[in-house]
């Protein structure tokens, strides 16, 4: 098919990028940089160097995986605005921009930001409480394309995903704990956990959600959440990390902050019943592959 990523020269969606090469589909990457890297392109993929709230064309384009975003929690308690304008105005452009184009959007939503607090793995009909902006730009940017659904009889698909972790990811942005622990122990610097560590996760491998959102494009419509189901404690993470690289090292606790939620973990049984899909990548594993890719980078 000929797809078209937005944020394609990001962590999620570079990796994306490769696998729908990598099986022969037509890709454009649509980025404008602001957090992707140019390195990560894949030279096999069409480019177009663009912000997505100035709209974007998608003519011929079957599929559209929309993952260009503002993905920081703590950027998003600081600028509500900057955070709207990314996950909700530029969602609205690439939707109109897929209703001319005939085009289905596989949309990239998170679950931990927007069901808020859990008591156990939450359901995709679970209560939506975010407890920060970037959630509640999430929940906003899902119910639009859920109207477009409903207006223009579209099918698009959502993916709510769990932390994400893996090759390319960034250490610079808060969701990218795993990024932020392993590049700091390859430099053997310390290493901060915010709250009392206890707070839980699901942890997901990102070649897994790859292989989730290409599951769901053959979807007809519908919300998925993408992960382990499985909850690990930060301060567990961070032991595993350590355990990884090869380091006895314990994390500095810093108070915690505005709009981190204390549990979250989902429940992924329907994507596994309608889209056939499960992760198949364990922590200890991925966290292995993660860290090979880590220690290059440092170098």
């Amino acid at each position: 098919m000929r797809a078209a990523v937005t944020g394609g020269a990001g962590f999620i969606g570079s990796n994306l990028v490769d696998a729908l090469v990598a099986r022969g589909d037509d890709v454009v990457v649509v980025d404008d940089l602001s957090f992707g890297k140019r390195e990560f392109l894949n030279p096999a993929a069409e480019f177009v160097e663009r912000d997505i709230r100035d709209g974007v064309e998608l003519d011929g384009v079957e599929t559209v995986f929309h993952l260009a975003a503002q993905t920081d929690v703590q950027t998003s308690v600081r600028e509500p605005a900057t955070d709207a304008s990314a996950n909700v105005i530029g969602t609205i452009m690439v939707a109109e921009a897929a209703r001319r184009a005939g085009a289905r959007i596989v949309f990239t939503s998170t679950g931990g930001a927007i069901y808020g607090e859990c008591d156990g793995p939450a359901p995709e009909g679970s209560s939506r409480r975010p407890l920060s902006p970037y959630g509640i730009a999430k929940l906003c940017a899902e119910e639009y394309l859920a109207g477009w659904n409903r207006i223009h009889g579209s099918s698009h698909v959502v993916c709510r995903l769990a932390n994400v972790y893996g090759p390319r990811q960034d250490s610079s942005l808060e969701g990218g704990v795993v990024a932020i622990f392993l590049e700091r122990l390859a430099r053997g610097e310390e290493t901060i956990v915010f709250g009392d560590g206890l707070q839980t996760r699901d942890f997901v491998f990102v070649g897994d959600v790859v292989a989730a959102l290409l599951a769901a494009a053959g979807h007809d419509g519908g919300v998925f959440n993408v992960g382990t189901g499985e909850e690990t404690t930060v301060l567990g993470l961070h032991r595993a990390c350590a355990e990884v690289a090869g380091r006895e090292a314990e994390p500095r606790l810093e108070p915690a902050r505005l709009g981190d939620v204390r549990r979250s973990v989902l429940d992924v049984s329907l994507a596994a019943a309608e889209l056939g899909f499960r992760a198949q990548t364990g922590l200890a594993e991925g966290l292995a592959r993660t860290w090979a890719w880590t220690v290059e980078q440092v170098r």
